[in-house]
């Protein structure tokens, strides 16, 4: 089975059958293996009412005792033998679908971690979950055709060839069985798959809208459009209830067909034995051994069905899964070096302009103005930045990744040790950790966990309160240490003396290194170094806050509203010592 740390591969994206193939290719040694158990264990199978005939014949019937007792041994080692090969076989299949499950997660999870932050504009969350979720196991589900598939048409072929030599007629109606059971499943299949995409498409359109009202419940509370979205989501789902009855509708007329036709093929080749039985053109022994073989083609027939039920279901998720991983990172051409050092970078379309080692703060009464900009110097989509005069696009998005950091406020935090969480992939020391932990003011947040830095945290920091959350997220930009440091909104959940506390000591921790913050508070802005004021995304000011406090009056007029607003909080402190 395929390793955590191992190449998964390079997938097949030509289509939904070519992906599916490759994963079999993946694993030709076991996929071999589980055709061949499965192909022994039917046939084997099969072997069974051959040696109760021969018992019948051969010893009931004449009444030689001993005839009949070794032919019952013989049936009864058979049988024994092929438990342990059914045994074997069953764990071979789990292993064949358990690798193409864990190949096709690490497939797919490699190809998000490659889009990286053109996988949100290039695929909604709602198809990644519902890929994840459904869509990996249902493909995973349909490589038992790999040896019950194989089994069943060898034995199929055996029981054929041991019906012709008792009786041409029933060979010949066994042979014709399963093509008549195929063309009157054939169009069911086609239009299950038809359902069966409508179906998975409409799961995904739900599964986003469910993240869109987890993520936003708070603001929707706010504004009082929940009951707007509420409506919308009840709508969704109730489409998504009918499809489903449409997709349950033919499932249920396949699986019915599955069963009820095998056993009408297993009554019409009885009758036609019995027949021949009664005429005395077969034995007593042919008679069981007949019956014998048409019961065991009840399986391999059923699954026939129940294969192509599978595989439709599996072709419809490996699309979804090839959709996805046809989707193409933004293209990187960057092949000029970078600065050799600190440089400035300058936005054409916003007229910013930080200069190294600068602590600037972009202010906008729309934050989504201030976060484009910070988008366009952090190369998150189409920029003309340039960098110490060097167009931005044109430098390795690695070494852009690798020296400037953006960090978003509404940045996911993943599960697992706070240690880790904060390191990401980098090793750190202690006093680093310390360090930034300081800077962040988040000592409080560690203090309280407890293990300290060693205490797990939840997916999304769901353990943590929204200002924790803001913290923890600035002690890992810190500790990323980067040359640029491009930060939205990093303190808007935290208190009034938690924000100042934050403001100063991270001018502290980024001192002679450029940093880059969107802000409106006041308590953030008289601690930089400059302030860039926007206003329909350009800049229109820039100096000291407090010299734009007294030229600029829609500056004054932002930022008020918050020393209003901030200044009640601060014991011992005036609206106007806060601005200050």
């Amino acid at each position: 089975m395929i390793d955590a740390y191992e190449d998964p591969g390079t997938p097949d994206c030509r289509g939904g059958w070519w992906y599916l193939w490759w994963l079999v290719r993946c694993q030709p040694g076991r996929s071999l293996a589980g055709a061949l158990l499965g192909s022994v264990w039917m046939t084997l199978m099969a072997a069974a009412p051959y040696l109760m005939s021969r018992a019948i014949d051969d010893g009931l019937v004449p009444g030689d005792m001993g005839a009949l007792a070794r032919w019952t041994v013989v049936l009864f080692v058979v049988g024994a033998f092929n438990a342990w090969l059914s045994i074997m076989r069953h764990r071979t299949m789990t292993r064949v679908r358990m690798d193409a499950n864990f190949r096709t997660v690490k497939v797919v999870v490699g190809h998000a971690v490659r889009l990286g932050a053109a996988l949100p504009r290039r695929a909604g969350a709602g198809e990644i979950v519902t890929i994840g979720v459904g869509d990996v196991q249902t493909i995973a589900q349909a490589l038992t055709v790999v040896g019950p598939g194989a089994g069943s048409i060898v034995v199929y072929l055996v029981v054929a060839g041991l019906l012709l030599s008792i009786s041409a007629p029933l060979a010949a109606v066994v042979l014709l069985g399963v093509p008549v059971i195929a063309l009157l499943t054939g169009p069911l299949t086609l239009r299950l798959q038809g359902a069966e995409s409508e179906y998975r498409e409409r799961q995904g359109v739900l599964a986003a809208r469910i993240g869109d009202l987890a993520g936003g419940l708070r603001v929707l509370n706010g504004l009082g459009g929940k009951g707007l979205f509420a409506d919308a989501f009840r709508k969704d789902s109730q489409r998504l209830r009918a499809q489903g009855y449409r997709v349950g509708a033919v499932a249920s007329w396949v699986q019915a067909l599955g069963v009820g036709l095998p056993t009408l093929f297993l009554a019409v080749v009885t009758w036609l034995a019995a027949r021949l039985a009664a005429q005395g053109e077969l034995t007593i022994g042919e008679l069981v051994a007949v019956y014998g073989y048409v019961a065991v083609l009840i399986g391999p027939v059923a699954f026939f069905v129940q294969m192509a039920y599978e595989l439709n279901r599996a072709v419809v998720a490996a699309r979804r899964v090839v959709r996805l991983l046809r989707l193409e990172p933004e293209p990187d051409e960057g092949t000029r070096p970078a600065p050799d050092g600190p440089a400035e970078l300058h936005d054409p379309a916003s007229g910013v302009r930080v200069a190294p080692g600068r602590f600037v703060a972009l202010v906008a009464a729309r934050p989504a103005e201030a976060a484009a900009v910070v988008d366009r110097l952090g190369r998150y989509g189409p920029t003309g930045v340039t960098w110490g005069g060097t167009p931005l696009d044109a430098v390795p998005l690695a070494e852009v990744r690798a020296r400037i950091l953006v960090a978003d406020n509404e940045a996911d935090l993943f599960a697992g040790p706070l240690r880790e969480v904060v390191a990401a992939e980098r090793t750190t020391d202690g006093a680093a950790l310390r360090r930034a932990v300081y800077a962040a003011a988040a000592e409080d947040v560690v203090r309280g966990l407890p293990d300290g830095v060693d205490s797990a945290v939840a997916g999304q920091g769901r353990s943590l309160s929204g200002g924790q959350r803001q913290r923890i997220r600035l002690v890992r930009a810190l500790l990323a240490d980067p040359e640029v440091l491009l930060a939205v909104e990093p303190t808007s959940a935290l208190d009034a003396h938690t924000e100042a506390t934050v403001a100063e000591r991270l001018r502290e921790a980024r001192e002679g290194r450029t940093t880059v913050v969107t802000s409106t508070s006041p308590l953030v802005l008289d601690r930089v170094d400059e302030v860039l004021f926007l206003v329909d995304g350009k800049v229109v000011a820039s100096g000291p806050h407090r010299r734009l406090l007294d030229q600029e009056p829609a500056y004054r007029a932002l930022v008020a509203r918050d020393v209003e607003e901030t200044a009640p909080e601060i014991a011992g402190e005036t609206a106007e010592e806060a601005v200050r």
